[in-house]
Parts: structure tokens; C-alpha cells; sequence
């Protein structure tokens, strides 16, 4: 597989290494936006696009990879306010997005395992859900788009809950998320449950990069011949689990 990596930082490279572990080719770097142009021949010869880069860049990378009918594996975060725009996009000109908050298999487990853990404690009133989520200090959206993916889940499958907010709450309705940037943590997100009696508590934490890398490579093979939108639950089957 012949793959473009759109966003060179500290992911891209780590992208790069996972995917000649797997006998990948990576025939095009794009960090700036005049490498547009000078590897354009480059371009040309890949069959996907993996783009991790800034929210600033996402959408006009996004729309270039679209206008050389590439598939794009989309790790970036912050740009979520323009997704159905991107989503609409995309399936109207049959092109190729796959998009995720979070491409680790863990996390996406996390998430799913938070949906279910979150349907059970719909009937437990007694129990008040929090969300913390810790990353390094290089982060530039907070919360981050696996604490919003987290929370989002909460307020749509608990009855009780319908909003959240990162200041401490005030009505029971709401949810409140913390966030913190220390070092260089890669990634630790937890839920709470708590009552009076007793605390329940789901976490993930990241060990390291290769994890986000694995799965967004693995993404790459699974889309190429694919039109449309998709999402990590397509990939990992969790609808018929």
C-alpha cells in the first residue's frame, strides 16, 4: 500500500515507522502547505492519505486529498465544529473519509464499554457520572475528542443527564469534565460513577503513541476500495457484537 502522511509531527512519525513495520510504502510527506505542490508527483502515486496535522490545516487538507481522490484516514481533532459539512461533502462527491477521535483499539473498546457500563447505570439514580482526562502539555484542544466522544455517549444513553460543562456543575443534569496537561502524557481518560455507598470507575491510558499509529494504518488497509464515510465501529464489527 502506497501512503501519504499528512502531518509530520511527533504522529506522523510515528505513522511512518508503524507503517513500513507492516511493508507499506510511504511515498509522500506533507508538513507545509507548499509541499502540496513540490510533491505533487508524489501524491499522485499514493492510493491513501493519513492526516494528523493541526486544526487549522485539517479542512483544506481534507478537501485537497478529496480533489486527488485519495481516501483519508482523519486523526485530527479541534475541527469537529465543520464535520457534517466534511461528512455531506463526501458522500455527495463519492469520495473516501474515515474519521475518528481516537484511533487506538483500546480507547474504541473504551468506548464501547463506556455506552454499556452508561445503559446499566441508567436506573441507578443514586450514582453521579464525572469524566477526567489528562494529556500532555503540547494538546491544543480541551477537552480532548476522545473526552467529548466519552461524554457525548453519557448525555445520550443517561436519561438524567444533559449537558457538560468544564467548571463544577450545579444542576444534577450536567456532567462535569476536568482536564489537565502535564508533561508528556500521551493519553488518560476516566469515568466515575459515585454514590454515597460506593464508586465505580472505568480508565484508559495510553502508554505510548503506537497505538493511535496501529490503528490509523490499519484503517488505511481496511478503506482502500471503499466510498463513503466510516468510523472505527465499522472497522472493529461492534454492532455485531
Amino acid at each position: 500500500m502506497k501512503i501519504a502522511i499528512i502531518g509530520y509531527g511527533k504522529m506522523g512519525k510515528e505513522i511512518e515507522k508503524v507503517a513500513k513495520e507492516r511493508k507499506h510504502e510511504v511515498v509522500a510527506i506533507i508538513d507545509a502547505e507548499e509541499d502540496w505542490i513540490d510533491e505533487a508527483d508524489n501524491i499522485a502515486k499514493a492510493e491513501v492519505a493519513i492526516e494528523f496535522s493541526t486544526p487549522e490545516t485539517t479542512i483544506s487538507n481534507v478537501m485537497l486529498c478529496f480533489k486527488n481522490d485519495l481516501p483519508v484516514v482523519l486523526g485530527s481533532t479541534g475541527w469537529y465544529d465543520r464535520l457534517e459539512e466534511i461528512k455531506n461533502y463526501c458522500k455527495d462527491n463519492h469520495k473516501t473519509l474515515l474519521y475518528s477521535p481516537n484511533f487506538s483499539i483500546g480507547v474504541n473498546v473504551f468506548f464501547k464499554l463506556n455506552q454499556e457500563l452508561a445503559r446499566l447505570m441508567n436506573n441507578f439514580d443514586e450514582y453521579d457520572v464525572s469524566l477526567e482526562e489528562t494529556h500532555h502539555v503540547y494538546k491544543q484542544d480541551s477537552p480532548s475528542a476522545t473526552a467529548l466522544k466519552l461524554v457525548n455517549d453519557l448525555i445520550n444513553t443517561l436519561n438524567r443527564k444533559e449537558k457538560w460543562l468544564k467548571s463544577s456543575i450545579s444542576n444534577p443534569n450536567e456532567i462535569e469534565v476536568k482536564s489537565f496537561r502535564e508533561g508528556n502524557i500521551p493519553g488518560i481518560h476516566v469515568v466515575t460513577y459515585e454514590s454515597d455507598c460506593d464508586i465505580i470507575e472505568i480508565k484508559h491510558s495510553a502508554v505510548n503513541r503506537r497505538g493511535f499509529a496501529l490503528g490509523a494504518v490499519k484503517s488505511a488497509e481496511w478503506i482502500i476500495g471503499k466510498t463513503g464515510v466510516f468510523e472505527m465501529k465499522d472497522i472493529l464489527n461492534f454492532d455485531q457484537a
